[in-house]
């Protein structure tokens, strides 16, 4: 078996990690473009205060593997794309673990829809700084068959998935699932960010912050119904007590871009958004002014 991971964010390493320790360092690699893997080879990586020695493969040098997992950031996804299609061979599982609902797309456009298999990435509360990796919770990946995947990879990648102890979940409407996660992260992720605040600030009930995670939270589901995604209420207050579980002192993925002075995946999120809310006619003021206060602070770096 052998696993390619693009990405050494939080998530890659977390599923690097767990990949190592359950079959063997020997099943994973990761792979990059030629500057970041000079930057990155030979550097030691802890998770969670256990140091991990991962391998890491040039594009250039890459074979097919049979699952590749992408998880790198939105803002790097395009030349993820083009600089994967050495690991991607007739039979290759692609998974991608990125947040938002556009990723398959892009991957299926450019490698073939048939090797997609639909993933969401939830309920892990991984964070980086450095070489570090940090996590009081594993999560899940839920999966899903879709019509246009070959079966047969899918079941190959839920079989991978069981060997490398990752926990996950099928399911039987994965694009509903996709969206539910949307609504997440277009709350969470964002208010956080914006205001400079931690997972367990942002649910202060009565504060500012809680207000606008709701808010947007109910422009993404008004979204969702336009383009016939039956969310609802529930699905708000699902994630809502999901994220209660999480390290109140931790930060979603784009509070700890702003942290480290990174540009955001806000255009997959509010920008995403807005896109939908101009096809539908609907409006979205809290995202169309969390966009505009990402972009302040992006600036400013």
């Amino acid at each position: 078996m052998k696993i390619s991971i693009i990405g050494m964010g939080a998530m890659g390493l977390l599923f690097g990690s767990i990949i190592t320790k359950n079959c063997g360092p020997e099943s994973v690699e990761f792979l990059m473009d030629d500057a970041r893997y000079e930057k990155n080879c030979g550097k030691k990586f802890t998770c969670n205060g256990e140091q991990m020695d991962f391998r890491m493969t040039k594009f250039s040098d890459a074979t097919p593997a049979d699952l590749v997992i992408v998880a790198v950031k939105a803002t790097g996804l395009e030349d993820a794309i083009k600089g994967m299609k050495n690991a991607i061979g007739e039979n290759t599982a692609i998974i991608s673990v990125l947040n938002g609902i556009s990723s398959e797309q892009m991957i299926g456009d450019v490698h073939g829809y048939r090797n997609v298999v639909y993933c969401v990435a939830q309920g892990m509360d991984a964070m980086k700084f450095d070489n570090e990796l940090t996590y009081s919770k594993i999560g899940e990946v839920r999966v899903g068959l879709t019509e246009k995947v070959d079966p047969q990879i899918y079941k190959n990648a839920v079989s991978i998935l069981e060997k490398t102890g990752i926990n996950f979940i099928e399911e039987e409407d994965i694009h509903r699932r996709m969206w539910g996660k949307f609504v997440q992260n277009v709350g969470f992720n964002q208010t956080c960010m914006v205001y400079g605040i931690t997972c367990g600030e942002s649910m202060i009930e009565g504060s500012v912050a809680f207000r606008t995670l709701i808010a947007a939270m109910r422009e993404v589901v008004a979204i969702a119904h336009a383009e016939g995604i039956p969310l609802s209420e529930a699905d708000i207050n699902q994630y809502i007590e999901l994220a209660s579980t999480f390290n109140k002192d931790g930060v979603p993925s784009m509070a700890q871009d702003r942290i480290n002075g990174r540009y955001s995946e806000v255009e997959s999120f509010a920008g995403t958004v807005i896109k939908y809310a101009k096809k539908h006619n609907i409006y979205v003021p809290e995202n169309e002014y969390l966009y505009k206060r990402v972009k302040e602070i992006e600036a400013e770096y």
